[in-house]
């Protein structure tokens, strides 16, 4: 069964950090190009930050040089570590795999950036 478990959400202060994390079961972890995509109210789902399987990276224009993904293959988790934060980027972020293809999901997780 393939799953994708995300978690490290929460309510941040602007300006504050915090760092996400994407638990995969089910998939060949290692050889999957794995994303964070998030989605504001009212607003389309938009890619955050993606790595494939080889550890290359790319970010959305908005958040280079705040936002860092990463994966550790030996625990199946990607992450994503979110510095600067602001309030616009209040979002539900999703975990993502490419399957060749097939697109898998996580459930989301909330990120409120508010004083």
């Amino acid at each position: 069964q393939v799953q994708l478990v995300e978690s490290g959400g929460g309510l941040v202060q602007p300006g504050g950090s915090l760092r996400l994390s994407c638990a995969a079961s089910g998939i060949p972890f290692r050889l999957v190009a794995m994303g964070w995509y998030r989605q504001a109210p009212g607003k389309q789902r938009e890619l955050v930050a993606a790595i494939t399987s080889g550890g290359s990276t790319n970010y959305a224009d908005s958040v280079k040089g705040r936002f860092t993904i990463s994966r550790d293959n030996a625990k199946n988790t990607v992450y994503l570590q979110m510095n600067s934060l602001k309030p616009e980027e209040t979002a539900v972020y999703y975990c993502n795999a490419d399957l060749w293809g097939r697109q898998v999901w996580g459930q989301g997780t909330l990120v409120t950036v508010s004083s």
